[in-house]
């Protein structure tokens, strides 16, 4: 179990939350500007597939997608010019979220990540994508990037369980995203994973063995969302067919706690819940308790007197790097 030291977030939180870590790194809160490059995805232009996520509707969570596009560098004044109001803030991180953000030109690519990082109050970028979007040129650029500027690459892996990713129509398996931190590694770039807990016809040792395939990857975070049912997607549909059971705000809780604990200490959590506006939101309604559900996940740790960390076991991790290096001897 990790060691309480007086100062370490898991004495007080129970996890190593992304906003301490900018704050240690950059010596102020930062906060993150989103932004709306244009980007398709390949599992919506037919590049990988069709159809999209059944979960997805890019508007419910990238506010940019709900609004006209302008130009990036309009994108990040806006953003900053914002959150200005109601925040004491000088540093922000671009943050590409809507979308594939590498699945592009190479020239366009640099161009607009360029010129979000031209505002001199942006001190980094962080972008969203998916596992089988991250070519040798697209990784070269963002290690480029990367010598003088933070970059976080966001990687959406959701499960650790191919039937999984076929039900929500993601178009790669698991074994892309093993290979894709495999390329990543070595080129100064902060890796997150994205992960939905609570996806119909996983137990809840399905749900943990996810955590213990991230934790064997050797990443740097992770961002849990909770299933939720988004207006307008093909999940919306099975939902109501009650093909789609959703996880109550106890369970939830439980899960995220256990999820957690077997994740290695160093990891940072950037997210710990998933929603979606009023307009968009189906179900659950718990979820927009944000707030609430994070004080209940401290409170449980407490309870329990573990943290982040406390459950994540060498042994577990091993076996899974072994079966992996099978798959792709690549790996090392």
């Amino acid at each position: 179990m990790p060691r309480l030291e007086g100062g370490n977030p898991l004495r007080t939180d129970g996890f190593n939350s992304f906003n301490r870590f900018l704050r240690d790194k950059f010596g102020e809160k930062v906060y993150r500007v989103t932004i709306d490059g244009g980007f398709s995805c390949p599992n919506v232009d037919g590049t990988v597939t069709t159809g999209g996520c059944v979960y997805c509707d890019n508007r419910s969570f990238s506010p940019n997608r709900r609004l006209p596009r302008v130009p990036i560098a309009d994108q990040v004044q806006r953003g900053i010019t914002f959150l200005s109001k109601y925040f004491e803030c000088s540093k922000f991180i671009a943050y590409f979220q809507a979308a594939t953000n590498t699945h592009g030109k190479i020239e366009k690519l640099e161009r607009l990540y360029k010129e979000a990082l031209n505002h001199p109050q942006v001190v980094g970028l962080a972008i969203g994508t998916r596992p089988d979007s991250v070519p040798e040129p697209v990784l070269e650029l963002l290690q480029d990037i990367a010598k003088d500027r933070f970059v976080c690459l966001e990687l959406g892996l959701q499960s650790a369980h191919d039937r999984s990713l076929v039900w929500m129509n993601r178009g790669h398996d698991v074994d892309s995203f093993t290979d894709a931190v495999r390329r990543c590694k070595n080129r100064n770039l902060d890796l997150c994973a994205h992960v939905i807990l609570g996806l119909p016809g996983e137990s809840h040792e399905d749900m943990l063995y996810t955590a213990d395939y991230l934790a064997a990857m050797e990443i740097d975070g992770v961002k849990i969302h909770n299933l939720h049912v988004v207006r307008d997607t093909p999940m919306e549909a099975m939902y109501l067919r009650g093909e789609v059971p959703m996880m109550t705000q106890p369970e939830y809780v439980n899960l995220v706690c256990d999820f957690l604990e077997r994740l290695p200490a160093s990891y940072t959590i950037h997210r710990l819940t998933g929603d979606a506006p009023g307009e968009y939101l189906i179900a659950p309604e718990w979820c927009v308790r944000k707030h609430e559900i994070l004080a209940q996940i401290k409170q449980e740790f407490k309870k329990r007197g573990t943290c982040q960390g406390s459950n994540c076991d060498p042994s577990r991790l091993a076996s899974i790097v072994s079966l992996k290096r099978k798959t792709l001897p690549m790996l090392g």
